[in-house]
């Protein structure tokens, strides 16, 4: 879909989102002036900026809004960023039953991030029944579609023999597929078989490439992994985590810098 401006020039929404990193503000106002003329991915890629706060104020209340107005308009990411903002709270308050709901809408689109998110309310039990089986094949169906963290999920499922029965051999496939997806979870997943399997200086390299594309959250779950591994090379990235966790989160995070200096 295309949306005319004034000079009489073409502007789809692929290309409202690519001025977006060379003039954001000046990419807000086309955005805007095409969510407002009834551009279905401006409106949608609206709602992601107010979100974000990207070349226009932040208004998470606002963004819901444009979420919605898209979704009703059968808009697949729409649907997907309205079940977002339902499940973590962004903009109002929280409902996980209506996330799932929306979540399902963009499922039934085809959109992978749909298929993901809904397979984790299922995985999880948040706001639906939880059930493993379906999780998996919401997961592998985006997967199927080059979605890394699903492809690391799948991993998961088939490694534990979660809703299937368990193959090493293919969560390992599945793990390696997520990593060079570059995925930083499943970067993690590959090296930690990596080093079970005693390929030690294989499993340092998916480490360090995790490091580099990992957030706090993920910091935080895994620094102390790293701190119980057996072998030397890998628990010595223990500190490195540690210090990405703590320039990425708070008082808390430094402190567990500062105590692992202090027995090192």
């Amino acid at each position: 879909m295309s949306h005319v401006l004034r000079r009489r020039e073409s502007v789809d929404g692929a290309q409202l989102a690519e001025q977006l990193d060379s003039d954001p503000q000046r990419a807000a106002r086309a955005i805007l002036s095409a969510a407002a003329a009834g551009m279905l991915d401006a409106q949608t890629l609206l709602g992601q900026i107010l979100l974000q706060g990207r070349g226009i104020a932040r208004d998470e209340p606002l963004a819901r809004q444009w979420f919605r107005i898209a979704a009703q308009a059968g808009d697949a990411m729409a649907h997907n960023m309205l079940g977002r903002c339902l499940e973590h709270g962004w903009g109002g308050h929280a409902d996980l039953a209506a996330a799932a709901q929306h979540y399902r809408q963009a499922a039934e689109g085809g959109l992978d991030w749909g298929l993901y998110n809904l397979a984790n309310l299922l995985a999880t039990g948040r706001g639906v029944a939880q059930d493993h089986t379906q999780a998996l094949q919401l997961y592998l169906r985006a997967a199927e579609q080059g979605h890394a963290k699903s492809m690391n999920l799948v991993g998961r499922y088939h490694e534990e023999g979660l809703g299937v029965a368990a193959d090493p051999a293919l969560a390992l496939h599945w793990y390696q597929r997520s990593a060079a997806g570059g995925d930083f979870r499943g970067q993690f997943s590959l090296a930690a078989v990596l080093a079970a399997q005693g390929q030690v200086v294989e499993a340092e390299h998916w480490l360090r490439q995790a490091l580099a594309g990992g957030n706090l959250n993920f910091f935080r779950a895994t620094r102390a992994a790293l701190l119980a591994a057996a072998q030397p090379p890998l628990r010595a990235l223990a500190l490195d985590y540690h210090r990405r966790a703590a320039e990425l989160g708070d008082e808390n995070d430094r402190e567990a810098l500062a105590a692992l200096l202090e027995s090192a």
